[in-house]
């Protein structure tokens, strides 16, 4: 079908030429229709690459159109179960198991004394007594950090010869907020 669209073009375009040519009075009208009869054969030429071409095309849509209908074939309809009404029950007992997942997840917990700030020069100086100041003072409270975030704050003390932090204030969830942005 693709090459008789084709031919039909091909000779309505001839037409159209030799049409042209008579209006417009060529006398090389005869020289333009023996140079369109070899242009003919390239125009066939082309009109055939242009039919394999689709051919070809088409050739490659019907291959791919088979492998989908073999997949459909093979693809299985799955049956869910609808959970809608499960979903607006009200659960019992929610606060304890919601957190049971979460127990188990390793924090790291640190506690900061205070800091310093020292070029490299006077890092390299440093020495077996040598003192640094800290930027807090000796009655502050020590920060409590976990995974990086302040958490609380506490005071020093001695445990069974181990260094530990009596928690005198948990940070409130309004400043734990405002430390993210």
């Amino acid at each position: 079908m693709a090459d008789q669209d084709q031919d039909a073009l091909a000779a309505e375009w001839a037409a159209s030429l030799g049409a042209d040519d008579e209006e417009n009075g060529n006398a090389d009208a005869g020289a333009k229709a023996s140079a369109d009869a070899g242009g003919d054969s390239d125009d066939d030429a082309l009109a055939a690459e242009w039919a394999a071409a689709l051919a070809a095309d088409e050739q490659a849509g019907l291959k791919k159109e088979k492998e989908q209908t073999a997949l459909a074939a093979q693809a299985k309809v799955m049956d869910f179960k609808d959970l809608t009404d499960e979903a607006k029950t009200p659960r019992q007992d929610t606060g304890r198991r919601d957190l049971d997942f979460i127990l188990d997840i390793p924090l790291d917990v640190s506690a900061e004394l205070g800091r310093a700030r020292l070029l490299i020069n006077e890092l390299l100086q440093l020495g077996q007594g040598s003192v640094v100041e800290l930027n807090k003072l000796a009655g502050e409270p020590l920060e409590v950090y976990v995974n990086g975030k302040i958490v609380a704050r506490g005071e020093a003390v001695v445990i069974n010869e181990k260094f530990g932090i009596r928690l005198t204030d948990i940070i409130s969830p309004m400043e734990r907020v405002k430390q993210l942005g």
